[in-house]
């Protein structure tokens, strides 16, 4: 029946006539299947699309196609493995800030300064999972790949500023500048100029925490880390058995060895100029101090994380406290799964060796010791320990670098309160326990 034909109705008190009740029986039909069954109904998910909107179970979302997404772009990130992590986080926070999605940057294979040829750019998702880190960090920040971006020419450079004129409050203006009109209405925001590890710091250490922990190592690396820990494992295993313990397990302590030749320039350089003398440590002080931790139970075994092919001193076994037993990468028999892969992934391996350690010492004016200590400590609060500092913490952490109370390391957590991550970007000797 066509409804032009239907009469004018009056609806209040008046009897409807057959064809009228007809029009208004179809009307009702209508209206109910529009409303009600359609949603439920139409394809396969339940979702239906009208108007540019999505309805999901009677609610409504902007769809995609009605929203323009937006993207910062940043620099090629370079320097070591764990400034690169920072300058990645910092990218992200920066984003976020700015409403954006970040467009994946590209990292570097190799320390810049040590293998040029090796800087060639490696793309994030090769060494860390892409769609893991979306998925844990959804909601806060989120990674988009180009293939996003519907016109790449819509774009809008924004030049950090450098030098000493340069302040952290006119940076954090720039910053509002371009989250505002005219400026956030263009598709990509490409920041020119410096690496984001030099950029001015506007985050908590709780923010880049967060980000930290939703970097997940793609398999490739994990795999290889695993082997690590697993010789380490059988080690312990071994030492165990020749000297009939008890059930208790044989203690697994990794030390970030800063030794190197380019550690050493940097460092003496850095005391000079701070006017500071706990940065430095030589081999023997680090090995007296590691002997000295409270409460450790001997025998132990001490992984030493060390950048080998940069390492002029041959004799970091020798000179340990009695039932200290040092291991490194060519005594453990792991050196060739070292050897074959690029120093960040090299670095990456170390990295997550000595996060999976019982007792982690190192220097906390690295940056790499930094954030491993950070993890540590961001780990120990999620599983609800109240108690960060002492010989009897879960997963206790040390700095060698500062003398701690006869003459051992210094209990070391992060503080997760701080305003900015400056103290883990540049060092400290101001740790909180």
């Amino acid at each position: 029946m066509d409804l032009s034909n239907c009469k004018q109705l009056r609806f209040f008190g008046v009897h409807l006539n057959a064809l009228a009740g007809k029009c208004v029986l179809l009307v009702v039909i209508a209206l109910f299947v529009g409303t009600v069954l359609l949603p439920t109904f139409s394809g396969l998910g339940g979702v239906i699309q009208h108007n540019n909107f999505v309805f999901i179970n009677n609610r409504s979302f902007p769809s995609n196609r009605s929203v323009k997404q937006k993207f910062l772009e940043v620099p090629q990130i370079v320097w070591g493995l764990n400034n690169q992590k920072i300058a990645f986080a910092r990218a992200c926070l920066t984003a976020r800030m700015l409403n954006r999605t970040l467009l994946m940057p590209k990292l570097s294979a190799s320390l810049f300064y040590k293998e040029v040829e090796l800087l060639k750019p490696i793309s994030f998702d090769k060494v860390f999972q892409f769609e893991q880190f979306n998925s844990l960090c959804k909601g806060f920040v989120q990674l988009s790949s180009y293939s996003d971006v519907s016109n790449q020419s819509d774009v809008i450079e924004l030049q950090k500023g450098s030098g000493r004129r340069w302040t952290l409050e006119k940076d954090l203006e720039q910053l509002n500048q371009f989250s505002k009109h005219p400026y956030d209405a263009r598709e990509i925001v490409r920041i020119i100029g410096k690496n984001p590890f030099l950029w001015h710091d506007h985050w908590p250490a709780k923010d880049y925490a967060k980000v930290f922990e939703c970097l997940a190592l793609v398999e490739e690396i994990s795999r290889e880390a695993d082997k690590v820990v697993s010789k380490i494992r059988e080690i312990r295993m071994e030492v165990k058995s020749k000297i009939r313990m008890s059930s208790q397990p044989v203690p697994f302590v990794a030390v970030h060895m800063r030794i190197e030749k380019d550690w050493m320039i940097h460092c003496k350089k850095l005391e000079q100029r701070l006017n500071i003398s706990e940065i430095c440590s030589s081999k023997e002080e680090i090995m007296a101090r590691v002997g000295n931790i409270t409460g450790l139970k001997t025998p132990v075994v001490v992984y030493l994380a060390v950048a080998d092919t940069l390492l002029e001193d041959d004799t970091v076994l020798n000179g340990w406290k009695d039932r200290l037993l040092p291991f490194e990468k060519k005594k453990l028999g792991v050196f060739e799964i070292y050897k074959k892969q690029p120093y960040l992934f090299q670095s990456a391996i170390d990295y997550e060796v000595c996060l999976r350690s019982d007792v982690f010492v190192g220097n906390s004016f690295s940056t790499f010791s930094s954030l491993v200590v950070l993890d540590r400590t961001q780990k120990m609060i999620k599983m609800g320990e109240t108690k960060l500092c002492g010989s009897d913490v879960r997963w206790p952490s040390y700095a060698y670098n500062i003398r701690g109370v006869g003459n051992s390391p210094h209990p070391w957590v992060t503080n997760m309160s701080d305003t900015s991550l400056m103290a883990i970007s540049y060092g400290t000797n101001h740790i909180s326990c």
